[in-house]
């Protein structure tokens, strides 16, 4: 009996000793920039036991498994890593593990810049995922990027400049429109690519950040992978060839590290008629690691790019000549000379100091900018106009006739338009030789020049409380100075320039000469004085089954124009400094994350902010006046989005629901009216316009094997605006009819019934179904 009771026990202990737990823990971190990695999925091969890392990179799980087994660790766009572990009841530390970025990954991001969507029309009416898409692999936003494509199809319908970009955590965003200028960095695709990019409202540490996203390129070269690196390419789109080189030392023994890049970018005509491309890119970065936890880094980046460029078509001129076809362009002495040229070149100087600990990051930057933004036009003088596509050229004028359709001069039309449909570069040199023009300039070539030079500085710092509480501040200022005016570029053999607006017969310039000559200012010359300062502080909880963060922002805006030309037709405020215009915003968003289990979760987040407008919509006509648009104010955004992330062996994705509404926004905008109340050129002011943006997408990736993966994407969105606004015209002279005008020449059209209309913001509407081999 004793014998029995003795073996039921020694078997009992056997069971339990078998039934002991196992903790395995570790640290996964990237390879190269040995940073800690989240979110990565660590478990043991062939079963169900897992586990995810947290924000440090940190895992740890347990199993009642022993003897030999897999360790399987993954990670989106890394090398999945298989170890080999033994299992013997102890706690087993795996210490460091470091993954590795798949070189295809990486062949997918140079697609994504290969298509130069950055470098945009002169009107920048840019996709608003434009940039944030290269360094994300969120299948929607790639397929929005690939798919549904750059320049046609806004994420959630959003602008870009409700975007954040920062290079080393100083934002490139500009105060003209709000957005990034990519031409400062085009064609430096390798020594970009180390890319930190976070989605919409989630938490970053680097800004409060915008309603569409943050990307902040980090240019350090200890973060590049080492070595040389030549690619050539060829394309029948912007550019015609592009080769890139760039070579990184990596870290040396003694601290040290650079980084060197080039780019040279070309097309004597792209794909569209006449559009020359000339570019060329410089990148450079020094590192000096002072100790593991200190670096500073010093940045250059010079990139000169000159392109032509083309016109948007009326459905008439498309159907006569065709999608290629660009009215922008003519032949002299059989050279295509393209009279709209975007020249652009402003060099960036960057100083960063990096502190990292276990505990804290911290990071310090000043940046310099300066240089120039240069658009080329013909500019006439009572004379014809020389566009070809003007609508009295056009057959149209004569058949939409008000005395009946003139069938006969409508064809004359079409032939002559056919026969010379580009610029007739002769026929202006003659006009200008003219001897009843004594040597004054009847057409010009000139320059619109915007010259900037730019400060800013940034410091913002992520400490980690404890492994479940982290806290984050920031604080930046920034402060521009800009000169704006136009420069002859070509008399086109004229002697001189009279300048005189040719519809009021005013002087544009009473303090200086009425004669200008080639490369002197004319037309108009101001001045913008614009600054910034803000700051940002935020708190992040993690446990195991739910994640939440709060972040505010303040910040203060200065605007302020400083006439430098004396317009006769605006004696009283076209010279001197205008009233200083101030715009306080706060801001406050949060957001809060449920795990249901590490493959299935849901996150909601919210905010409401105050954006001060951008500089092109405070003052009305800005190049004659200091008149500041009434009663502006700062727009009030408030949205909030559901999301739910599924994350299984074979399918990945995610379903969002968004609803957004933009409410006392301004706009201003700036034409030419040819006909009605006369002719002139005029600015339309949009003020107390609300905008609604509601929305689902849908993004998922099936793993049908190894080497075949199937993709749906997918866009249902509603964009309409949201009030009914009010409108004013301001005209520039006299050019209207004056009992329509008021004391301050312009006239209130009241209130727009515009209410539920749809946004001119792309297609509202969009699927993709996709298949990789």
């Amino acid at each position: 009996m004793r014998t029995t009771v003795f073996l039921i026990v020694l078997s009992c202990i056997s069971y339990l000793r078998g039934q002991h737990s196992t903790s395995v823990y570790g640290i996964v971190i990237d390879g190269v920039t040995k940073k800690p990695m989240h979110n990565v999925v660590v478990g043991i091969f062939g079963s169900v036991v897992e586990s995810y890392t947290d924000q440090n990179g940190k895992f740890e799980f347990e199993t009642s498994q022993t003897g030999a087994h897999i360790l399987q660790i993954s990670a989106t766009d890394y090398l999945a890593k298989r170890l080999p572990i033994i299992l013997e009841s102890e706690p087993l530390n795996l210490g460091q593990i470091a993954m590795e970025k798949d070189f295809i990954s990486e062949k997918v991001d140079n697609l994504i810049t290969l298509t130069d969507g950055d470098l945009s029309d002169d009107v920048q009416t840019i996709s608003g995922s434009l940039g944030l898409l290269q360094s994300t692999k969120d299948i929607f936003l790639n397929r929005a990027a690939f798919d549904f494509g750059q320049a046609f199809f806004r994420v959630r319908g959003y602008d870009s400049s409700y975007g954040d970009v920062s290079i080393n955590g100083i934002s490139m965003n500009k105060f003209y429109d709000g957005r990034p200028q990519w031409n400062n960095w085009g064609g430096l695709n390798d020594a970009i690519r180390n890319q930190e990019f976070t989605n919409g409202l989630e938490i970053n540490p680097y800004r409060f950040g915008g309603i569409l996203g943050n990307t902040n390129i980090d240019t350090r070269p200890s973060g590049l992978r080492p070595g040389m690196r030549i690619s050539s390419s060829m394309t029948n789109r912007t550019y015609r060839g592009r080769i890139m080189a760039t070579y990184n030392s990596g870290l040396k023994e003694n601290g040290l590290a650079f980084s060197l890049s080039s780019s040279r970018r070309w097309a004597d005509e792209g794909f569209i008629a006449g559009t020359l491309y000339d570019a060329y890119s410089f990148f450079g970065s020094l590192e000096y690691q002072i100790n593991d936890n200190n670096s500073f880094a010093l940045t250059t980046i010079l990139a000169k790019n000159r392109r032509g460029r083309s016109s948007a078509l009326t459905e008439e001129v498309f159907d006569l000549m065709g999608n290629k076809y660009n009215p922008y362009w003519g032949n002299q002495e059989g050279t295509i000379r393209n009279s709209r040229e975007r020249d652009i070149f402003e060099p960036l100087l960057m100083l960063n100091h990096f502190l990292e600990t276990k505990k804290l990051n911290w990071n310090t930057g000043i940046a310099y900018q300066f240089g120039t933004n240069a658009r080329s036009r013909l500019g006439y003088f009572n004379a014809p106009n020389p566009d070809r596509t003007y609508y009295r050229y056009l057959p149209s004028y004569y058949i939409n006739s008000s005395i009946g359709a003139d069938f006969t001069n409508a064809n004359l039309a079409e032939e002559a338009f056919l026969k010379n449909p580009q610029i007739q570069w002769e026929q202006l040199y003659e006009a200008n030789s003219n001897t009843l023009n004594a040597g004054k300039a009847a057409y010009l070539l000139y320059d619109d020049v915007i010259k900037d030079t730019q400060i800013s500085l940034s410091s913002n710092m992520h400490y980690a409380i404890n492994a479940h509480f982290n806290l984050g501040f920031g604080t930046s200022f920034k402060t521009l100075s800009s000169h704006s005016f136009a420069q002859i570029q070509d008399l086109l053999g004229a002697s001189f320039h009279e300048d005189i607006d040719s519809f009021s017969n005013t002087v544009n310039d009473l303090g200086g000469s009425l004669a200008k000559t080639q490369n002197e200012k004319f037309n108009y010359h101001y001045k913008m004085d614009v600054s910034q300062i803000s700051g940002f502080g935020q708190v992040e909880g993690n446990f195991d089954r739910w994640r939440g963060f709060i972040s505010s922002t303040f910040s203060n805006s200065n605007f302020q124009r400083e006439g430098i030309f004396l317009n006769e037709r605006f004696l009283e405020n076209s010279r001197g400094k205008s009233k200083k215009i101030m715009f306080p915003n706060l801001g406050l968003k949060g957001g809060f994350s449920y795990f249901f289990s590490g493959r299935h979760w849901l996150t909601v987040n919210g905010a409401i902010i105050e954006k001060a407008p951008v500089l092109q919509n405070i003052f009305i006509n800005p190049r004659e006046n200091n008149d500041i648009v009434a009663g502006i104010q700062n727009e009030t955004i408030s949205t909030i989005d559901v999301n739910y992330f599924i994350r299984l062996p074979d399918l990945t994705g995610r379903l969002s629901a968004f609803h957004s509404r933009f409410q006392n926004t301004t706009d201003v905008n700036f034409f030419f009216v040819d006909s009605g109340v006369g002719s002139d050129f005029v600015q339309e002011v949009v003020t107390g316009l609300d905008k609604l943006h509601r929305g689902i997408e849908l993004g998922l990736v099936y793993d049908v094997s190894s080497n075949v993966k199937i993709s749906l994407v997918g866009n249902l969105g509603s964009y309409v605006f949201a009030s009914d606004p009010s409108v004013q015209i301001n005209f520039d002279t006299a050019g209207a009819e004056e009992d329509l005008l008021d004391p301050e020449g312009s006239i209130d059209l009241g209130i727009s019934k515009i209410k539920d209309l749809k946004l001119a913001q792309g297609p509202q509407t969009a699927f993709a179904f996709g298949m990789e081999y």
